[in-house]
């Protein structure tokens, strides 16, 4: 039996830069693969229905109407006659997800308008953006003119439409024009260079894969997987639609028979051993390539600069590096970092790991796009937090921060404690109302309320998180600069585009603490081991046993004592703070009853060292901490509500507590040389002590505490000390 006669080309043909890896044909097995593969993407909204993309092709066809409509009229305002007028012509095409046949359900339509050499600029982010203001189709409309690629945003009868502009050098812009051919840049600037690029990039990639079908399911595929999986953002760093898109077409040229589901097995076999630029086992690696470059002798000669290593020292450094085919070649993954590439290359991995047990009918294809739960992966967040309480600049200002978050992460991977900065492409809108504290020190000098001071506050909030490097040390992991100077980038850069009023912070957040910013149907994190329970101790004294996240400790195993009663499983260390913003993390000690079952008298073991005796006293809410062989009081629990320690033999107050309300006392103490107090005792003793709680925390935890082999702890080491200053002036 004959071959088809495109299969037959395609066995002739060569695409890509390199010969084939294999030339083989469907099995029967990979067709019925290919099949559920199908089956499983429609479950997602992955195809659009028939009358989906006919209401696409109506609202292009009434945008080029009206672009070429405005294009005559404001060739006859400049004094053109109007039967020339007629003539001057107009395009508006389409790339991206939409010309390569892989949009969605709900996704947007990337544009670019054509215009004649006399059409300005200015004239299509001036007029013709006021143009579709006047539109009733048009919901919203964003203009972005200074972006390094400048576009129009607009909603158009539901779509959402993006609108780059390019001016050509051509008196008319006829409808046939071919934007392949390299002559029509002549003349041309940067921007309209960059705006023209997305057409003719996307136009080369379908001209360069053996099947155009099997390739557009197969990128289907791979662009739910890289979404689900947190990996599709190029602004953030991870790879965009296009980036995805060549490393696909790149894989069908090294398969140009295969079927959609061997395709999306070896995309992820290929990957995860490819060998980039600036990796640990080879310092040159190897770009993904789709044509061959062509040479200085054979490139078009309008001196736009090209992706080359050989001659620009900058594109060495370049950690990713994926080359359109379009000229002037560029990378389309300048934004990778050495965290974002790390990140992608494990997923493909685990990609590659579950595509072997589907092939293996161990599982479906629907567990490839379950994505591991982000929150649930670290111990240490940032949050970053975009606000204003302005609703109409509030988008613009969320996009220019997350257009520089990049830079906060290179910066973040600079710091020696840190190994990996992971942040997740998607942002949490809050809508809060909140006083104006403006108008409340007004309102409290006139000792007057006004329901009018409330304000409507519009948030983003993006988490990012951090991976530590294992040692034995204390860490010092003081980041305050580093968020100074990003929160001092984006002001700037807001005030050049005069967005009024923009609030930004950030935070350090424990993954227990995450409560605090999100939900919990939306964090979904779970216990490490379900044999584990957490104590809660109510008011009475009585033990409530829940399913905790704790790790699994021995049988009896108390949780340490601290200011509110949370979850301690990181590193077996509390974070503290003290007024000079210095920061100290203790190991915990834990309490016991005593033998004499006295309500007033309990243990306070430090594992393996000394065994104390700690006393509450009848009359007071004070505690007495004192060595058991000496009997000699060795710290002081007052009953005032910020816990402050004293140590009986040096009468120094030590405050380990942290985010309390301290007494006028407290503020007024040394903290510099308590903290260095504290260090010095424990050293002495070999001990460090955990935070300790209020008199009113302290009583409550001791009349249910139990002490049955605490798991050891160490001197000093595996301490870490994280200082954000975000506020700091």
């Amino acid at each position: 039996m004959s071959k088809p006669l495109s299969q037959q080309n395609n066995a002739t043909k060569t695409y890509g830069v390199s010969l084939p890896l294999s030339t083989d044909y469907p099995t029967l097995k990979d067709k019925e693969l290919t099949e559920k593969l199908d089956e499983t993407l429609r479950k997602y909204n992955v195809f659009e229905t028939d009358s989906e993309l006919r209401h696409r092709m109506d609202v292009l066809h009434k945008i080029n109407t009206l672009y070429k409509n405005w294009i005559k009229n404001i060739s006859i305002s400049k004094n053109m006659p109007e039967d020339v007028a007629e003539k001057v012509g107009g395009k508006v095409c389409t790339f991206g997800s939409f010309r390569l046949g892989v949009n969605s359900q709900g996704g947007d339509i990337d544009t670019l308008c054509i215009a004649p050499r006399h059409i300005d600029r200015s004239d299509f982010f001036t007029s013709f953006a006021e143009l579709l203001k006047k539109q009733p189709e048009v919901q919203k409309l964003l203009v972005i003119e200074e972006a390094f690629v400048p576009v129009i945003k607009t909603e158009f009868d539901g779509i959402e439409l993006d609108m780059l502009f390019a001016r050509l050098s051509f008196s008319t812009i006829p409808d046939d024009l071919d934007l392949k051919d390299d002559s029509i840049l002549k003349n041309l600037d940067q921007k309209c260079v960059r705006s023209l690029n997305g057409c003719r990039v996307t136009d080369e990639i379908l001209t360069l894969v053996p099947n155009v079908e099997t390739f557009r399911l197969t990128l289907r595929t791979i662009k739910l997987w890289a979404k689900k999986n947190g990996i599709y953002s190029n602004v953030l760093g991870y790879l965009g639609g296009v980036s995805w898109a060549m490393l696909v077409a790149r894989v069908c040229q090294f398969y140009p028979n295969a079927a959609p589901s061997t395709l999306v097995n070896r995309f992820f076999k290929v990957f995860s051993q490819w060998i980039w630029p600036n990796s640990q086992n080879n310092i040159n690696g190897c770009p993904v390539i789709l044509k061959q470059m062509p040479s200085l002798e054979e490139m078009p000669p309008y001196g736009f600069p090209v992706w080359d290593p050989r001659f620009n020292p900058a594109d060495k450094y370049h950690l990713m590096p994926i080359i359109t085919p379009a000229y002037p070649q560029q990378n389309s993954t300048y934004n990778v970092t050495y965290s974002t590439r790390t990140i992608m290359i494990e997923e493909i991995k685990r990609a590659y790991d579950l595509c072997q047990d589907v092939f293996n009918t161990k599982i479906e294809w629907n567990q490839l796009f379950e994505a591991k739960n982000f929150f649930q992966r670290y111990k240490h967040f940032i949050v970053l937090i975009a606000s204003t309480p302005i609703k109409d600049q509030y988008m613009d200002w969320v996009r220019l921060v997350e257009s520089k978050i990049r830079h906060l992460i290179l910066n973040l991977e600079k710091n020696q404690y840190i190994s990996l900065v992971h942040v997740s492409p998607q942002g949490f809108e809050q809508v809060k109302e909140t006083k104006d504290t403006e108008l409340i020190e007004s309102d409290d000098q006139s000792n007057e309320t006004n329901e009018s001071n409330m304000i409507t506050i519009y948030s983003t909030l993006w988490f990012i998180g951090i991976e530590l490097k294992q040692n034995n040390e204390v860490m010092d992991l003081n980041l305050t600069d580093i968020i100074l100077s990003f929160k001092d980038m984006i002001y700037k850069q807001a005030n050049k585009v005069m967005i009024a009023c923009p609030q930004f912070d950030a935070k350090y957040v424990k993954r227990t603490r995450l409560k605090d910013y999100l939900p919990s149907n939306i964090l979904k994190l779970e216990p490490k081991s379900s044999k584990t329970s957490r104590v809660d101790l109510n008011r009475n004294g009585s033990e409530n046993s829940t399913n905790g996240i704790l790790d699994q400790k021995p049988n009896g195993y108390q949780k340490p004592l601290n200011e509110n009663h949370e979850n301690q499983e990181e590193n077996q260390t509390t974070l503290l703070r003290n007024e000079s913003k210095d920061t100290l993390l203790l190991n915990r000690g834990y309490l016991s009853p005593s033998s004499d079952s006295s309500d007033s008298v309990f243990t306070f073991n430090q594992t393996g060292h000394e065994i104390q005796t700690i006393s509450r006293q009848n009359s007071t809410n004070n505690v007495i901490i004192q060595n058991e062989s000496s009997n000699k009081p060795e710290f002081f629990l007052e009953s005032n509500t910020n816990g402050t320690v004293i140590n009986q033999n040096n009468k120094r107050s030590l405050s380990p507590t942290s985010d309390l309300n301290r007494s006028k006392k407290a503020k007024e103490m040394n903290y510099s040389s308590s903290t260095q107090a504290l260090q010095d005792h424990f050293k002495e003793q070999e001990q460090l002590l955990d935070s300790l709680p209020g008199p009113h925390s302290l009583a409550n935890s001791i009349s249910a505490s139990k002490l049955v082999n605490p798991p050891p702890l160490s001197v000093v080491k595996n301490s870490i000390r994280v200082n954000i200053g975000c506020n700091k002036k």
